[in-house]
């Protein structure tokens, strides 16, 4: 008998990490924004960073190549996600970033040591957490683990569309991969929603449910009394700013710079930042 010649789908020669940093995260602006909001608060550059949820550890390894004397602590629950992001973003940077990056196979809630000048939490990640005490416990925890001039970070998504059952695709830059995000289950009454990430291939093939995430979508109100009851002495909304596009009058389009604000437009989808200070 013949050895087959059929090669494997694309979505079957996959890396669901490597589809995962190409697709949501852009550590580049992150970095920036987490280094523009420190130094307007507390007029100075921060050091130290501890990024909670840390996943592939993108995010830390790029801290500590943004400057030599930056340091970062990633902890994450899933040790194979911890591992391939030491295999594929830690290794391959130079020794010098690899000896100021930890990263911590931990519950979240359990960390509080070393303290650090900005923690984050980012990709909606603390969502995961589904009840009020919960979340103010971790919360707590964060501002345990921040020095006296620290600032905690994360960011919300939401918008009239946020609690509908949809899908939403669009292509990945720089590939022909298409990124799905799928939100399959919304309960108005406990605002527990379920929803999944898949990826689609010119070949035709699909990735399914690549990456699964059982949430509670928090709102902006909650969660700064939730950050205030926890200890922060103020907290700061981040709205992004629209702007019209020069080849519709009629569109606004997101310009990816954030203003400090205590009024938004709400829209069918957003993404807003929020800024604790310890």
């Amino acid at each position: 008998m013949k050895p087959s010649t059929s090669r494997p789908s694309l979505a079957r020669q996959a890396d669901r990490h490597t589809l995962y940093q190409m697709s949501v995260q852009d550590p580049g602006f992150e970095v920036e924004f987490f280094k523009d909001r420190y130094k307007e608060l507390r007029g100075k550059k921060p050091r130290a960073m501890r990024e909670d949820f840390c996943g592939t550890a993108l995010l830390s390894v790029e801290w500590c190549k943004s400057h030599p004397k930056r340091t970062a602590l990633g902890v994450d629950l899933c040790a194979d996600t911890l591992e391939w992001g030491k295999r594929h973003n830690l290794r391959p940077a130079s020794t010098d970033v690899r000896e100021r990056v930890t990263l911590v196979n931990a519950n979240v809630l359990d960390v509080s040591e070393p303290q650090v000048d900005v923690t984050c939490a980012m990709n909606f990640s603390y969502c995961v957490f589904k009840t009020r005490g919960t979340l103010r416990h971790y919360f707590e925890s964060v501002h345990q683990g921040l020095k006296e001039d620290g600032i905690f970070v994360l960011d919300l998504l939401g918008g009239t569309e946020t609690m509908s059952e949809m899908e939403e695709e669009r292509e990945i830059d720089g590939s022909d991969v298409a990124y799905i995000w799928d939100q399959d289950k919304f309960n108005p009454i406990t605002h527990d929603m379920v929803c999944h990430i898949h990826f689609s291939f010119p070949d035709g093939s699909r990735l399914n449910r690549a990456f699964t995430y059982e949430w509670r979508l928090w709102t902006l109100p909650e969660l700064r009394e939730l950050l205030q009851e926890a200890g922060f002495s103020r907290v700061h909304v981040y709205w992004e700013q629209y702007e019209e596009d020069p080849e519709d009058e009629d569109y606004l389009a997101p310009s990816g710079e954030y203003l400090d604000t205590l009024e938004g437009e709400n829209q069918e989808s957003w993404i807003a930042y929020i800024v604790a200070e310890a």
